[in-house]
């Protein structure tokens, strides 16, 4: 491992050297009113060297032959600008500010294309309240961006979109919702910087309304309220713009899916004050199982309304209606047959089983004011409302014995559908100031502010119970016979806060301080981050409210203009969601990051690599009761599986992580990952379930060239691999007895300025893939579906 990275670096520093030899330009843009424009579009006619400008309109490109240019400054909805240029040997040109008009007319698509860098973002989204760019923070951030969930026709979190960063994994489950893992731990799901998760939800994000994912790794005390210390993701939904969008995109696939998008925005007022943004989708499809017709639609009206260029007000609804089959994915099966002994398309729900019906709406609304080009603050609030009503499925015991679940060896099933519905509610509020200033030679970057988050979640799965299976004529998996069962009959004549007897199952109030200073030295090459956040925290089920003081330090330096190293110290502090056999509640749980790394960019900017090590020890995990029914026999159910016991040991989550991603050529844009991660029990070395010791991905798209014969043509290849996988448990001697996992996608496209057609084709080599875990005395898996394909034609207006 040493050599390696002794090897990396020295690659690097190589490189470093050689760009010494030559000269570099540095820049920026504005529009007449003196404001920074973001993403301005940079190019030196006649090479291949550009790049974009960043949140304050500044640009640099390095490693210039020396010599005679033209540089061409464009922007969408502005008239461009070309500049000659002279580049010197080991000296860094300063451009004279560039200043941008406005045009009516859109600027020609092929000349953008040339240089779009499709897969790199430079800067964090507002929502995650940084003012520094990503290569300069000491954080490890990865982003997901809106071309590259297109170019793998991504239509949910669900399908696929984790493959885009190191060390991420999806654990199975109902199917309505992602639980995603990242460093050994479920990661919260964050929408527009607020934190929607809750037990078993949120619904899962749909990609049409996304404009970007925002992988964020490490306990980051200075975003979060509460939260893992492996880190979160947050979904960007798209915002009003300016410029006008206007596209539809339609699909057909494998397993009768089809599905259409609507894409509008733009300015609803001549002087741009008023701007909107509206999104819709309708979906309907079966899975490889059959008989689980679903339907899902949902919209997101969206306004901006701008003051001034100081001051905005940014409101948005997002309504979503969606049917899940929960559970019909789940497959029963003598342990002694070893996963995936069944066929993939078997089916262990019946044919009358429903389906679950799923709303959800939220309300999101941003006030921003800055009193300065260094100073400004936002105040933004959510509200959050999810509404299921349904059921679940499993297997059980009908002679009793203390167990609820049971698996004969000749395949005999006796199955059950239990009621599932649930209610959650969240009240956010946020508020926070930014800034900087200097003292002296030394600069303060400033964020500050006061986090309010109010959440309560209301289940039912106990209160109806309904086998469906005849005593005396079980199921078998071996032999099945569909449509000879009992209907499932619930009593839902009460409210769902009545069934729960008013009282929220999960929940808590949060109300958090922070102050973070991030102070440059050395023209602000060295940047030291100290912050400290105060939480007071008060959780369902508990007396006291429990408080904490979490700081953070980092370390951010400048190798070059283009890598950068960093190390971290982070502490997370986050409520647990659970209850004993007893039914009491338990402390928060509480961790510390300790991690460093370097990032770099290459080919002016276009690629993008993060390498990082990390050591998180976390106090206070749950873990299932493990007392057993019968203690005589080891292989008996537990008294009450949904019960929890707080560990006392440690444990700890240790891992190395790479990501590449970037434009290596005009034509070619590249996403690649390798982690490595270890979680264990400190105290006795077991490792714990929930991720894959080795998990790389990649992702290759072709664009042919503009001048080339098959201009408009392109071609994409990507790959999942996970090596030591678990998801809910461990076989015998800590070992996973789940295989390992490798799946082959692809894609073929064409496109002009206003069509594309793209035909992706998934599992390619038509393999038996599944996630799924060991109980004991029966195996349990999900199975995903064989070759399948899509076809999506899209039209912008």
């Amino acid at each position: 491992m040493i050599k390696n990275l002794i090897l990396l670096f020295t690659i690097i520093f190589s490189v470093t050297f050689i760009n010494g030899q030559n000269g570099n330009i540095k820049g920026k843009v504005i529009n007449k009113k003196g404001k920074g424009i973001v993403n301005a579009n940079i190019t030196i006619e006649k090479t291949n060297k550009g790049t974009m400008t960043n949140s304050s309109g500044d640009y640099t490109i390095e490693n210039i032959k020396p010599g005679v240019y033209t540089l061409k400054i464009t922007f969408i909805g502005y008239g461009s600008q070309a500049i000659s240029i002279n580049i010197e040997s080991d000296k860094t040109t300063n451009i004279p500010d560039v200043v941008l008009s406005e045009d009516q007319e859109e600027l020609d698509e092929v000349m953008l294309e040339g240089h779009k860098n499709k897969y790199v973002a430079r800067e964090p989204s507002q929502s995650l309240r940084l003012k520094t760019e990503l290569l300069k923070q000491p954080q490890n951030i990865q982003v997901i961006s809106k071309d590259l969930l297109l170019d793998q026709q991504a239509t949910s979190i669900m399908d696929g979109v984790i493959r885009n960063v190191s060390g991420v994994t999806m654990l199975e489950h109902w199917g309505n919702f992602a639980r995603i893992n990242m460093r050994g731990f479920r990661l919260p799901t964050f929408r527009n910087g607020f934190n929607m998760s809750d037990i078993w939800g949120p619904l899962s994000d749909d990609m049409a309304f996304v404009d970007r994912i925002e992988f964020v790794k490490g306990p980051a005390g200075f975003m979060l309220s509460a939260g893992e210390p492996g880190g979160f993701y947050n979904v960007v939904t798209k915002k009003p713009t300016a410029n006008s969008v206007a596209s539809i995109s339609l699909t057909a696939g494998s397993f009768d899916f089809y599905r259409a998008a609507l894409d509008l925005g733009g300015k609803v007022t001549k002087d741009g004050k008023l701007l909107y943004r509206f999104n819709a989708m309708y979906q309907t499809s079966d899975t490889h199982r059959g008989g689980e017709d679903a339907e899902r639609f949902g919209f997101a009206p969206a306004l901006t309304y701008n003051f001034s260029e100081k001051t905005s007000l940014t409101t948005e609804l997002n309504i979503h209606r969606a049917e899940s089959y929960i559970g019909s994915a789940y497959v029963f099966a003598p342990v002694e047959g070893g996963f995936g002994h069944l066929d993939r398309d078997f089916k262990n729900t019946d044919t009358n089983y429903p389906a679950t019906d799923i709303d959800e709406f939220s309300w999101f609304t941003n006030f921003k004011h800055d009193f300065s080009d260094n100073w400004g603050f936002e105040t933004q609030f959510a509200y959050y409302r999810y509404d299921q009503v349904g059921n679940s499925t499993w297997v059980y015991d009908p002679d009793g014995n203390g167990a609820l679940s049971s698996v004969n060896d000749n395949g005999d099933i006796y199955r059950y559908v239990n009621i599932w519905d649930a209610l959650s509610l969240g009240k956010f509020f946020q508020t926070y100031l930014y800034g900087k200033f200097n003292t002296g030679s030394i600069s303060h970057n400033i964020l500050g502010g006061f986090d309010f988050t109010d959440r309560e979640y209301y289940p039912d799965f106990f209160t109806g119970f309904s086998p469906i299976d005849f005593i005396g004529s079980p199921f078998n998996i071996y032999n099945p016979v569909y449509g000879e069962t009992s209907d499932p009959v619930f009593d839902r004549s009460q409210s769902l806060k009545a069934r729960s007897g008013f009282e929220p199952y999960d929940g808590f109030t949060n109300r958090s301080v922070y102050l973070q200073d991030e102070i440059g030295f050395v023209d602000n090459k060295v940047r030291l981050t100290l912050a400290g956040r105060y939480t007071n925290l008060s959780a369902i089920g508990k007396t006291e409210n429990d408080t904490k003081f979490t700081p953070r330090a980092g370390l951010s330096v400048d190798i070059t203009p283009t890598i950068t190293a960093y190390a971290l110290y982070d502490q997370s502090f986050s409520p647990t969601f659970g209850f004993s056999f007893d039914d009491e509640s338990f402390d928060p749980e509480e961790a510390t990051d300790i991690e460093g790394g370097a990032k770099a960019t290459f080919l002016e900017d276009k690629v993008k690599v993060t390498l990082s090590a990390y050591r998180i020890v976390k106090k206070g995990l749950l873990a299932a009761d493990p007392t057993l029914s019968d203690p005589d026999d080891p292989d008996s159910e537990p008294l009450f599986p949904d019960a929890s016991i707080q560990l006392e040991d440690p444990v700890v989550s240790e891992g190395i992580e790479f990501d590449i991603q970037g434009q290596v050529t005009p034509e070619l844009n590249v996403v690649l990952n390798y982690a490595n991660t270890k979680v264990i029990d400190e105290e006795t070395g077991n490792r714990l379930a929930g991720h894959a010791k080795h998990v790389t991905n990649g992702w290759f798209n072709y664009n042919f060239a503009q001048e080339s014969v098959l201009k408009g043509f392109g071609a994409s290849l990507g790959y999942q691999y996970q090596i030591e996988r678990s998801s809910w448990a461990w076989g015998a001697d800590n070992q996973t007895d789940l295989p390992d996992y490798f799946r082959l996608d692809g894609a073929l496209s064409w496109h002009n300025n206003k069509f594309k057609i793209q035909a992706n084709i998934n599992n390619i080599l038509d393999e038996y893939l599944y996630s799924g875990a060991n109980y004991g005395s029966y195996l349990y898996w999900q199975s995903e579906p064989g070759i399948n394909g899509r076809i999506t034609l899209s039209y912008n207006f």
